[in-house]
């Protein structure tokens, strides 16, 4: 993938993003921001305080419309209003531990909301492209230790991924009922590429959730205690956050111009950078401890060391192994992922420094999406 391509396609763009005050969604805004396209977001206020939206103040770099995705009416005017040319559906509740605890609220954002998103992609003219982003979590997983393929059995187990599932399938439907199946020409003319992608575990600085590992590292850090790591030997695809957005990027761009670039796809690291909860953290932790003794030039003795300890709090059902096979999106777009584990936790140790020490984390931000998008 050339970056200068993406961003002589992108410059002007109107692309709408819904969800855009997430940790994915705030990055996606920054990053289209830096490829100077015109961006639109609608999403309910960040799901956290802190977040990487109010602290970059991205509301005003943007134009930003308040809504719920449930909300039919408010974003079929929304899309009226902007009359997008590519829009990225990130809307949604995920965290998998809060899907069992809300699970009717789950299943409604997450499924619902896709209907709608995809009612209002059907009924504005000017949308050409259209990405859903899901999980690496909407397959069948009997824990075989094999990589998923796109083509395998969609059925999460826990109503967050199982509710991703439902989103995929309701993207089938309607790409095969109104979007022109097979020949991906409509009733009246017009063509609209649809393409989902199933990212694996993203991780970046300026994510806040609860239930994740990378905020749960960072408040650690804050509160002076060791880690708590539930599940450390739990296989998960960990990716810098700039890799799937990267992707995305690119497949509405592909697809704009070529609808045969529509379809499912994977989006995940190299195999070497599948790895255990446990060793990620134990990585994190030896970069935060050698980044700040770097740092501590008048040797003081009374820095607290990093930690983590392993302490299951008995909680629900959470998938052991997970690994994707991307191996059609390497082919279809010759990508291959620009950080590797070990550099998107020196950026994560990086950023979270400036954060900490309450330092310019748009500053950082930028930074990193351009050291990102000029990486080879």
């Amino acid at each position: 993938m050339n970056a200068e391509k993406l961003k002589s396609f992108y410059k002007n763009k109107k692309v709408l993003i819904t969800g855009h005050t997430g940790f994915k969604g705030s990055w996606l805004c920054l990053l289209l921001k830096s490829l100077d396209a015109d961006v639109y977001g609608y999403s309910l206020n960040p799901p956290t305080k802190p977040s990487l939206f109010e602290l970059c103040d991205i509301k005003n770099k943007i134009s930003h419309f308040e809504g719920d995705v449930r909300d039919l009416d408010n974003l079929k005017n929304v899309f009226n209003k902007v009359k997008p040319e590519i829009v990225i559906h990130m809307a949604a509740q995920p965290i998998v531990r809060d899907s069992y605890k809300e699970p009717v609220y789950t299943y409604d954002v997450n499924v619902m909301g896709t209907v709608n998103v995809l009612e209002c992609v059907r009924l504005t003219d000017s949308v050409k492209s259209f990405v859903n982003v899901t999980t690496d979590k909407v397959y069948l997983n009997r824990e075989l230790n094999e990589p998923f393929k796109e083509d395998e059995e969609l059925c999460g187990f826990d109503p967050y991924s199982n509710s991703k599932s439902c989103s995929e399938l309701v993207t089938y439907s309607y790409i095969n009922s109104f979007f022109g199946g097979e020949t991906g020409v409509m009733s009246d003319g017009r063509v609209v590429s649809i393409s989902t992608c199933r990212a694996g575990n993203v991780i970046g600085g300026g994510d806040f959730a609860n239930d994740r590992i990378i905020p749960d590292c960072v408040r650690a850090i804050e509160a002076g205690e060791d880690i708590i790591v539930r599940n450390p030997y739990s296989i998960r695809p960990y990716q810098h956050v700039l890799e799937p957005l990267f992707v995305y990027l690119s497949i509405a761009m592909e697809q704009y111009e070529n609808p045969s670039f529509s379809g499912a796809y994977n989006v995940g690291p190299n195999d070497s950078d599948c790895i255990t909860t446990g060793d990620m953290v134990t990585n994190f932790c030896d970069k935060w401890n050698l980044y700040q003794s770097s740092k501590n030039v008048q040797g003081e003795s009374n820095i607290k060391e990093l930690c983590w300890k392993n302490l299951s709090d008995n909680g629900p059902h959470e998938a052991a192994f997970l690994k994707l096979d991307s191996s059609k999106v390497r082919e279809a777009l010759v990508w291959s992922p620009r950080w590797s584990i070990n550099e998107a936790l020196d950026k994560i140790v990086e950023w979270s420094d400036v954060y900490l020490n309450g330092g310019n984390v748009l500053e950082i931000s930028m930074k990193q999406i351009n050291e990102f998008i000029n990486a080879k």
